[in-house]
């Protein structure tokens, strides 16, 4: 979608949910990576995250541009227009949109951990970071480590 669909887009859905015109820009922002979109308070204008456009459907992009454009009127309008704001959560269930943006991040299959076994129990566990064998000793026998490298583990959703 280029920027020109996605002005048209956000005007057409001004006008249908909430009746109101949108007369600033709407653009596409590479460098938006948690969010879906983003509203200016100075100048009015609606960022929204091109890779959202890309990974999902038209209801969650349209609940999307429906989230901002509640921040939008809202503050034009003087009343309350952040997330905590009654009038803002009740504006956001009149016209359907979003409250969260869905996940960009898929979840790995398999995470990289580094594994320690104990010389002396031969305990093995596993740490995401590495850490000084000559500092810590075994909890249960009091002996050393041994790094054995990284493996691959399945993810177990901790």
């Amino acid at each position: 979608m280029k920027e020109i669909a996605l002005q048209v887009l956000v005007e057409q859905i001004s006008l249908k949910y909430f009746n109101k015109h949108f007369e600033h820009q709407a653009t596409f922002n590479r460098r938006l990576r948690t969010t879906g979109g983003r509203y200016h308070l100075n100048t009015h204008n609606l960022d929204f995250n091109p890779k959202v456009f890309e990974s999902f459907d038209e209801e969650v992009l349209e609940g999307i541009i429906k989230h901002e454009l509640c921040h939008y009127h809202l503050h034009i309008e003087g009343r309350g227009y952040r997330h905590g704001d009654r009038d803002f959560k009740e504006l956001m269930d009149q016209v359907g949109a979003l409250r969260f943006t869905p996940s960009l991040e898929v979840e790995e299959e398999y995470l990289l951990r580094w594994e320690y076994e104990c010389s002396g129990c031969q305990n093995k566990f596993y740490r995401k970071r590495r850490f000084n064998l000559k500092k810590f000793v075994c909890h249960s026998c009091k002996n050393k480590f041994i790094l054995n490298g990284r493996k691959r583990l399945k993810n177990m959703a901790y």
